[in-house]
Parts: structure tokens; C-alpha cells; sequence
């Protein structure tokens, strides 16, 4: 049996590139797919935790910035005016399907100390104990370098490890971990299993991700390290269908499973 078939609490972290157009804006139609998705899933008794991307690009349009903002007041500001706006769509989505939500922000100083990473546990235990659906995402609008997790592969990771999660899928605009590069060689054969993070895993995986989005398959495969670390197993597929999910749920071959064996 896969692992992600027995799982009962499973973090889901979406990317920028996969609830928003080039134009920044929100894709109604995959943040619509994707509620339904989770709360079919939440339905079936699973415990689920969404960390989503977006806040930036979705507040960055919303303020009317010609391009993706590179300062950090500017990031700031997007953060701020795209986070109301992505948990005002996200509430009303999910309500749909008759279930809670409960925004949870952090910055990486919450887990590096204690007593707050204690109150953090604490929050998301809490929460879905009382059946609500965590929305977690980076602080953004108070974030410096300093206190920056810096994409929201390796914030999910952690928040699967902080909630001793038993898998964490990465909804991305790619298939997989491939051999190569399947941009340069339109031939490169993904890799269906990842039992290992070696220095060859490490080495296939480079490059940015898009122009909406932070991370690129580096931030994946650290994200798998974390995984590995604390006992939770990992996949990575495609966004461009939701209803994958159910495919993995089910123990089907999608994507790349990262398990330690």
C-alpha cells in the first residue's frame, strides 16, 4: 500500500504559476477545481492543510503594478493587498462545500523559537481538531531576508513537519523530478521514485521557476530533505489536473514519489 493511501493528514502547497494567468490575476476555474477537490478529500476523513502561493501576484495586480515587484516595500504591499483577496476567494469556496477555514501566517523566527514554535503547533492542532482547513502561507508583509523562509516548498516541508503530517504533495506547473532537463531535451524520462537525496538528485535539480512563482526544482528536492528528516514522504505532480490528486490518494503512479525506504 502507498503510503499517501493510508495517509490521514496530508499538507497540499500550490504555486503561484498554478492559481494565476501570466496576468497576474486569479484563475477562478483551478482555485474553484481545487477547493472542490480538498473538500471531497477532507470528506473522505482525511485532515488536510493547504499552504498556498499567490498573495504577491494576485496584490500585485490587484494594485495595478505593471510587473512582478522587486522591492521589498513593494512585496510588502502586494502581500498585503493579495492576501485578503486570496483568503476572501478561498472562504467562500470552500463554505461552498460546507467547510471552515483558518489563515495561519508565519516567518521563520516563529520556528526557530521555541515557545513560539510551541504556540504554532499548538494552533494547528487546534484547528483541525475542530475540523477547519489551515491556510498557511509566508508573512510577507512583515518578512525581511532575515526572518524569510523564501519559498513556499521548503514553509511547506516545514509545516509538514511541524504537524508530523504523513505526506506533503507539491502541486506544481511541472510532471515530476526528470533525468534531465525536459526543457532542453524533450526526451528526459521522469523519475517515478526518489528513495534517496543524493548528490546526483541534487544535481539534476537547478534551475528558477516561472516568472509568478519563487521556486524552481532545487527548493523541491530540499523540501524532500526536510521530508526525509522527519519521517514524512513527499510527491510532486502536475497542477495542470487537480483531480490527480485523487490518482495519488489512490496509490496510483503519478508524478514523483519521494519515500524513504
Amino acid at each position: 500500500m502507498s503510503v499517501f493511501e493510508k495517509a490521514r493528514r496530508i499538507v497540499i502547497k500550490v504555486g503561484s504559476s498554478s492559481l494565476t494567468y501570466d496576468t497576474g490575476m486569479v484563475n477562478i476555474r483551478q482555485i474553484e477545481k481545487l477547493c472542490k477537490i480538498l473538500s471531497d478529500i477532507k470528506n473522505s476523513g482525511r485532515q488536510v492543510i493547504l499552504v498556498t502561493s499567490g498573495a504577491i501576484p494576485v496584490g500585485a495586480s490587484k494594485l495595478g503594478l505593471a510587473a512582478k515587484p522587486t522591492t521589498m516595500p513593494e512585496k510588502q504591499a502586494a502581500a498585503a493587498a493579495g492576501q485578503c483577496e486570496l483568503m476572501y476567494i478561498y472562504d467562500k469556496h470552500f463554505l461552498e462545500y460546507h467547510h471552515k477555514v483558518a489563515q495561519i501566517l508565519l516567518t521563520r523566527d516563529i520556528i526557530e523559537k521555541d515557545e513560539l514554535r510551541t504556540h504554532a503547533v499548538n494552533t494547528f492542532e487546534t484547528l483541525l481538531k475542530l475540523g477547519a482547513i489551515p491556510i498557511v502561507n509566508e508573512n510577507d508583509t512583515i518578512a525581511v531576508d532575515e526572518i524569510r523562509f523564501g519559498d513556499n516548498d521548503t514553509l511547506s516541508a516545514i509545516v509538514a513537519s511541524l504537524t508530523k503530517a504523513d505526506g506533503l504533495i507539491l502541486l506544481s506547473d511541472i510532471d515530476g523530478l526528470f533525468e534531465e532537463n525536459p526543457k532542453d531535451n524533450p526526451d528526459a524520462k521522469i523519475i517515478p521514485l526518489v528513495t534517496e537525496i543524493d548528490d546526483h538528485i541534487r544535481s539534476i535539480a537547478g534551475g528558477a521557476g516561472s516568472n509568478r512563482g519563487t521556486g524552481g526544482m532545487a527548493t523541491k528536492i530540499a523540501a524532500a530533505e526536510i521530508c526525509f528528516s522527519c519521517g514524512c514522504s513527499m510527491a510532486i505532480i502536475n497542477s495542470s489536473r487537480f483531480e490527480t490528486l485523487y490518482d495519488i490518494l489512490e496509490g496510483k503512479q503519478v508524478g514523483t514519489l519521494f519515500e524513504r525506504r
